[in-house]
C-alpha cells in the first residue's frame, strides 16, 4: 500500500537525515585566523635530532551547531587557538600539535628569569575553584627549547565541550628565545599516549573516555592563500567534506607513538626519484617544512633549482633559495602514499614572502637527519598539509589508527557561518 500524499513528501524531507550523524556526532569546529608575517619567524619543533626516549607501550556540545575556537595562523607555519582552564576558564591560546601529547601553559608561579612567563598568559591555581594539586615534576625538550614545571590538574574548555578534567603542565621554566616571541602561550599535543610525558592522559584521549568526544578523530584544514582572511580549521570528532575533495585516501599508522605511515615513494618530476625502497613518514602540524635525510633533500632542491642560504634565521627555517621567476617552470613533487600519488606543483612547496619590501621565494624542504632507533624519516609539515586536509583517525578496539588524506578545497567554502556540517568518520 503507498503513503498517504501528504505523507509522501514528509517521508522526502526525512530521507537525507537517516544518513547524518547521531546527536552525538556533533562537531568542535575550531577556526583559524591569519596572523600577519612579522620579520622574525620562529618556528617550534621537538628535538627530532635526539633520539627518541620513548616509554613502554603500555557529552557533546549541546544543540544542533558546532561550537566555535578563534584560532590563529602564525606566519602559515603554527596554528593555535583557545582554550580555557579552571572554572573560571582562564584563557590561552595554544599550539595544537600532531607530534606531541601534553598540554602545558605558563604558570603565575613561574621562575623570576623565565622571561617568556612574563610575556604571556598565565595560569593561576588560586583564580580557579576546581583546581586539584598534583605536584610531579615534567620536562618536555622540543627542538628550539625546553620547558619544566609542574603538573596539576583542573577543567579544560574547549569550543563548546566544558568540564573535562585534565592533568596538565604549569611551566615554570621556559629558558628558550622562541617562547619569549612566540604567539602562543603553550602548546596541546595531538599525539599517540606513549608520547606523553609522566604517563598523562592526553587531552583527546580524555575527552572520549569521559564521554565529551563520540570519537578519537580530528581533521586539520590549513588556508595558505595569503588572500583569504580565513586560516583553515581543526575540526574534533570527525571531518568535514567541505574542506576537500573526496574520496579520502586511508593509510594505516604503522608505528602508534608520532603519526608515523609509510611512504613508498617520492618523484621530482620525471627525473628524479627518492625513498625509492619506501620510507617511514611523519605527519606532523608542528613542523612547519618538508623535511627527509640530508642526501635526499640535497638532491630535491638541486632538482627544483634551489640555491643554498649561507645560514638560516633558525635551525628549522628554510635553507634554500628559488628564482621567484621559474616558479612556473618547476617540476611537481610527488609523494607516493597509500598507493596514490600526491602532488605538490611550486605553488605549494615554495613559500613566497616578502621582506623590506623585497620579494623572496624559498625552497619549502629541509635537511634533517633523525638518527635510529627513530629515524629515519620523513616529516610531512604544513608545507604538505597546507595542500591536503588530513584526518587523524587513532581508531578503537575494532579497527588500527590510520590517517586520510584528500585535497583540500582552495577556500571556496565559507568555513565560519556557524552552520553544521555532517560529520563523517571513517567506515
Amino acid at each position: 500500500m503507498s503513503p498517504p500524499p501528504l505523507l509522501l513528501p514528509l517521508l522526502l524531507l526525512l530521507l537525507p537525515l537517516l544518513n547524518v550523524e547521531p546527536a552525538g556526532a556533533t562537531l568542535i569546529r575550531i577556526p583559524l585566523r591569519r596572523v600577519q608575517p612579522e620579520r622574525r619567524t620562529l618556528n617550534l619543533l621537538r628535538g627530532w635530532g635526539e633520539p627518541a626516549k620513548l616509554p613502554k607501550l603500555g557529552a557533546p556540545s549541546p544543540g544542533d551547531k558546532p561550537a566555535f575556537v578563534p584560532l590563529s595562523n602564525y606566519r602559515d607555519v603554527q596554528y593555535f587557538g583557545e582554550i580555557g582552564l579552571g572554572m573560571p576558564p582562564q584563557n590561552f591560546t595554544v599550539v595544537f600539535d600532531t607530534g606531541s601529547s601534553n598540554l602545558w601553559v605558563p604558570s603565575r608561579r613561574c621562575h623570576f628569569f623565565s622571561v617568556p612567563c612574563w610575556l604571556h598568559h598565565r595560569f593561576d591555581p588560586k583564580a580557579s575553584s576546581s583546581f586539584q594539586p598534583n605536584g610531579t615534576k615534567f620536562a618536555i625538550q622540543y627542538g628550539s627549547g625546553r620547558v619544566d614545571g609542574i603538573l596539576s590538574e583542573d577543567k579544560l574548555t574547549i569550543g563548546g565541550i566544558k568540564g573535562a578534567s585534565v592533568i596538565f603542565g604549569e611551566a615554570l621554566w621556559e629558558p628558550s628565545l622562541v617562547f619569549t616571541f612566540a604567539h602562543f602561550d603553550g602548546i596541546l599535543g595531538l599525539g599517540f599516549p606513549i608520547l606523553a610525558v609522566e604517563g598523562v592522559r592526553p587531552p583527546l584521549d580524555v575527552l572520549v573516555e569521559q564521554g565529551l568526544l563520540d570519537k578519537p578523530v580530528f581533521s586539520f584544514y590549513f588556508n595558505r592563500d595569503p588572500e583569504k582572511p580565513d586560516g583553515g580549521e581543526l575540526v574534533l570528532g570527525g571531518s568535514d567534506p567541505a574542506h576537500y575533495i573526496p574520496p579520502l585516501t586511508f593509510v594505516p599508522v604503522t608505528v602508534p607513538a608520532y603519526w608515523q605511515i609509510h611512504m613508498e615513494r617520492v618523484k621530482v618530476g620525471s627525473g628524479l626519484t627518492l625513498c625509492a625502497r619506501g620510507c617511514a613518514a611523519i605527519l606532523d602540524t608542528g613542523t612547519s617544512l618538508i623535511t627527509g635525510p640530508t642526501e635526499e633533500i640535497q638532491a630535491l632542491n638541486t632538482a627544483i633549482g634551489g640555491f643554498p642560504l649561507l645560514a638560516g634565521e633558525f635551525l628549522f627555517s628554510p635553507k634554500y633559495i628559488i628564482l621567484c621567476s621559474e616558479i612556473p617552470k618547476l617540476p611537481a613533487v610527488s609523494f607516493l602514499l597509500g598507493g596514490v600519488w600526491f602532488n605538490l606543483t611550486a605553488q605549494d612547496y615554495v613559500i613566497q614572502t616578502t621582506r623590506n619590501g623585497v620579494r623572496l621565494c624559498l625552497s619549502g624542504f629541509q635537511a634533517l637527519d633523525v638518527p635510529p632507533p627513530a629515524g629515519p624519516f620523513w616529516i610531512l609539515g604544513d608545507v604538505f598539509l597546507g595542500t591536503y586536509v588530513a584526518v587523524f583517525d587513532r581508531g578503537d578496539r575494532k579497527s588500527s589508527a590510520r590517517v586520510g588524506l584528500a585535497r583540500a578545497h582552495k577556500g571556496e567554502a565559507d568555513l565560519g557561518g556557524g552552520e553544521t556540517a555532517q560529520a563523517q568518520f571513517p567506515g
